[in-house]
């Protein structure tokens, strides 16, 4: 049993904070788009540029520097349950990886603040590790191909549509967390819907890496 972890929603209670950053970026850039900040959560910065602003250098470029300036003043404080299941999985033997559409620099962002991240998982997979972006299934096949698993040995840790379709475009196991998104949405791909990770147990995982 693998378990992949997503970042933001789901160890990491940041995602209102980029959610103000896309809401005021959809208000001023697309504001006939209402729906701007659900579509882009979840996706890598590379494929919101080819969205959004494909073939202006000139505009991603201010973006990417925005986007830093916010993730330079913000703060990454753990979601509740998020350190005890991470240290309890850790002991217990069990692979872990974080598996995220972030950026390696928004990573050294986070790793100020928690240093002692990656001995708390196996590995810690970022945006530049996968060809395509989520919903694409990339990031989790590419962490399943390292850690020797087949897609049905590993168990996925999302909030976000889009990471939950990538999960369920793996043919992963899915844990879903209400955190950012509605239950009507995740229960759609989830094989078992929680709150937050303090309503998640490593019997809970063992449980689902048994019934599958």
């Amino acid at each position: 049993m693998t378990i992949l972890f997503d970042l933001d929603g789901v160890l990491l209670d940041t995602e209102p904070q980029y959610s103000r950053f896309w809401t005021q970026v959809g208000a001023e850039l697309f504001p006939d788009r209402p729906d701007f900040p659900i579509l882009v959560k979840g996706n890598t910065l590379r494929h919101i540029f080819d969205t959004w602003f494909a073939d202006n250098e000139a505009a991603q470029t201010a973006m990417r520097q925005r986007l830093r300036e916010h993730e330079t003043q913000m703060t990454y404080p753990f979601l509740p349950g998020a350190e005890t299941l991470l240290d309890e999985l850790k002991s217990q033997g069990y692979e872990t990886a974080i598996v995220t559409s972030s950026s390696k620099p928004k990573m050294a962002f986070v790793l100020r603040e928690h240093p002692d991240l990656p001995a708390r998982v196996s590995r810690i997979f970022t945006a530049e590790d996968a060809a395509r972006s989520k919903p694409a299934p990339d990031c989790f096949l590419n962490a399943a191909k390292w850690f020797g698993r087949k897609p049905g040995e590993c168990i996925v840790v999302e909030d976000s549509p889009n990471g939950l379709r990538a999960a369920s475009a793996a043919g992963m196991r899915i844990v879903g967390l209400l955190t950012t998104t509605p239950r009507t949405v995740v229960e759609q791909f989830a094989d078992l819907v929680v709150p937050d990770l303090s309503h998640l147990s490593v019997a809970d995982l063992i449980g689902m890496a048994r019934a599958h």
